[in-house]
């Protein structure tokens, strides 16, 4: 069978179609315990056209029938079971689920008042509810729906397949025959818009599908010269253009990549950053000048990513709606955005599909698809679980959450050890905060209790010294923690002199103990082992700069025994050297050395070897020059 264009399909052919569908045939032949297909008569070509797709494709003798099964309730069910993901019966059960319901439901083919259309569409919604939940009850037993096909098949006999893509068909039409004739029998130009743009390239075109001419009669007699066919289909306007958007050998935007890591500084990413802008705003500048010839055109078909896809529409004063009916994805791969490539994607779309099987093949190859449908898995209805509900944060006044900032201040400048502003803060918030030994309240998230235990902490030497001058008490004691272990629960108390970790912190405490005996137990609720006073630390000091002074002088008497007995040691003789032997000059010398000369240029450039040579014959003739004055 030749090919044909989707425009241009002869009228003898599309009145022996019929649609072909995969469920209609299977319940078909359910039905009939495995009847052979019915092939299409091919005498009453007329009554061949005049089926229903829904109910497993039944014909129709006129007009009249096929309208008033279109208003009956068999046909109203299907309709609603079908867009529910079920499957459509024939008349025959669709009796049997009637005599089943409670309220019958009345023939709507005579039925012309409000009252009887309200009934009948509560009847037929109790229905499609009632074999819903039939169907739902039992997961088991369904089969999963298979996913719609981007190609619609017509049967023609005896074993031929014509495939149309679905996406040139109005959206949400079922009738796909009617619709092909009717877009046969159109007798306007009809205009495509077609868009790629991927990795930096765009392709743009509209194009024009021409009818058909007529052939022209005679005129007295004498034939007229044929004119020359119009083609099937010419591009009216076409643009390509390329910027440099993603980077070689490793694709993606460059936008993307900003959003996913942050924007890069280099010049390859500036660069790229400003390719995307003018390839946005060149296809939008493009978009403007064609906006005419866009408005007229049936299809507007768009292959671009969901990034690139924002640049065709939702923005200010964009040519093509966001959702604009004429909106199409080609429904097959692509390769990058070139005129030829739009010219191959036009021709797949225009084309139509040829098979030739015949019906024990076809009927196999159902089967087979049908088998291979897995059946979905049953779900367990699980009780929900009660959540339990999140106590909202209460409402601060503004009097606590100025209160609440005054708390993150004193804390902060406590743990970074800011002693000067921490004196001119308490001045004025010392007593309003409670005092020098005010606990931290709990909703600061803070382990320890006073600001002494803080400061301690935190090794804040000058901190902790401030706080003790100001009577800071440091016997308060640690309040256990959820997260202390068991062991150090167990242990004795601590203050905030165990929680020092270096020595120089714990010195403060035992100075504070020494100058100021009488106001603290010091020694036993502050856990403080002894004082430290000035004559202790001058003592200390003085030991130590003693014991460094013993290790400098054992030091200094290591070396001394050490050169001692380098001097006692018997000394080597000196090696006297032996001289060179002396070469006698008498009788012929080769210039330039010893063959052991040859040696010690090897590695060396031309230009190094060159000079050494002229260093060697300059030393020779003067050797020569000394020999002749003796």
């Amino acid at each position: 069978m030749q090919s044909h264009h989707v425009f241009r399909l002869p009228v003898e052919l599309l009145d022996t179609l019929t649609p072909r569908n995969l469920w209609n045939q299977s319940a078909s032949e359910n039905d009939t315990q495995q009847a052979p297909l019915p092939t299409p008569n091919p005498t009453p070509v007329a009554s061949a056209s005049k089926s229903c797709n829904i109910c497993n494709a039944v014909n129709f003798l006129d007009v009249e029938e096929q309208r008033s099964h279109y208003r009956s309730d068999w046909h109203r069910y299907n309709v609603k079971t079908r867009l529910a993901g079920g499957d459509a019966v024939d008349e025959a059960a669709f009796g049997r689920l009637v005599d089943g319901l409670e309220n019958s439901i009345s023939g709507s083919e005579s039925s012309s008042d409000e009252d009887d259309d309200d009934s009948d569409s509560d009847a037929v919604a109790a229905l499609v509810s009632r074999t819903k939940h039939r169907r739902s009850s039992s997961p088991l037993d369904q089969v999963r729906a298979p996913a719609q096909t981007a190609v619609t098949w017509f049967h023609y006999p005896p074993s031929t397949q014509l495939g149309i893509y679905r996406a040139l068909f109005p959206t949400g039409t079922t009738d796909y025959l009617a619709q092909l004739k009717e877009m046969r029998s159109l007798s306007a130009e009809r205009t495509w818009t077609l868009f790629m743009v991927a990795g930096g390239h765009f392709a743009g075109a509209i194009v024009r599908f021409n009818q058909p001419e007529e052939s022209e009669e005679t005129t007295q007699g004498h034939k007229k010269k044929p004119k020359r066919p119009k083609p099937e289909m010419e591009v009216v306007k076409h643009k390509t253009f390329h910027r440099y958007t993603t980077r070689r050998k490793q694709g993606g935007s460059q936008g993307l990549n900003d959003n996913a890591k942050g924007n890069a500084k280099s010049a390859g990413a500036q660069l790229r950053r400003y390719g995307e802008q003018a390839l946005r705003d060149d296809i939008r500048n493009l978009i403007a000048d064609w906006q005419e010839d866009i408005d007229d055109c049936e299809r507007i078909w768009i292959r671009a990513s969901g990034t690139n896809r924002k640049i065709f529409m939702d923005y200010d004063g964009c040519a093509i709606a966001k959702g604009d009916q004429r909106l199409r994805t080609f429904p097959f791969p692509t390769r990058r955005p070139t005129q030829a490539e739009l010219t191959r994607c036009l021709n797949e779309l225009t084309k139509v599909k040829v098979s030739h099987l015949t019906e024990d093949a076809l009927r196999a190859q159902d089967e087979a698809y049908i088998a291979s449908l897995p059946k979905p898995r049953p779900v367990p209805a699980a009780a929900p679980k009660p959540q339990p509900e999140r106590e909202k944060a209460p409402k601060l006044s503004k009097e606590e959450e100025a209160l609440r900032d005054k708390w993150d201040r004193l804390l902060d400048m406590v743990r970074k050890g800011r002693v000067e502003p921490l004196k001119s803060f308490w001045e004025k918030q010392g007593e309003s905060m409670g005092g020098i030994d005010v606990r931290i309240p709990e909703w600061a998230g803070e382990r320890w209790d006073t600001l002494l235990q803080l400061a301690s902490h935190c090794d804040q030497e000058e901190m902790v010294q401030w706080l003790l001058d100001s009577r800071a008490d440091p016997t308060v004691s640690v309040s256990p923690h959820e997260g202390d272990s068991q062991e150090q629960s167990k242990s004795d108390r601590r203050t905030a002199y165990d929680l020092a970790h270096n020595r120089s912190v714990r010195d403060v405490f035992r100075r504070a103990a020494g100058d100021h005996p009488d106001w603290w137990d010091w020694f036993g609720a502050a856990r403080i082992p002894s004082a430290l006073s000035r004559e202790m630390e001058d003592d200390r000091e003085e030991k130590k700069k003693v014991r460094k002074k013993g290790l400098k002088e054992r030091l200094k008497e290591r070396e001394v025994k050490s050169k001692e007995r380098a001097s006692s040691a018997p000394s080597p003789e000196p090696s006297i050297p032996s001289p060179p032997p002396v070469q006698s000059l008498s009788g012929p010398q080769k210039l330039g050395g010893s063959s052991g000369a040859a040696e010690g240029v090897m590695g060396l450039t031309p230009e190094m070897r060159a000079k050494i040579e002229r260093e060697r014959r300059a030393r020779a003739a003067e050797a020569r020059l000394k020999n002749l004055t003796k």
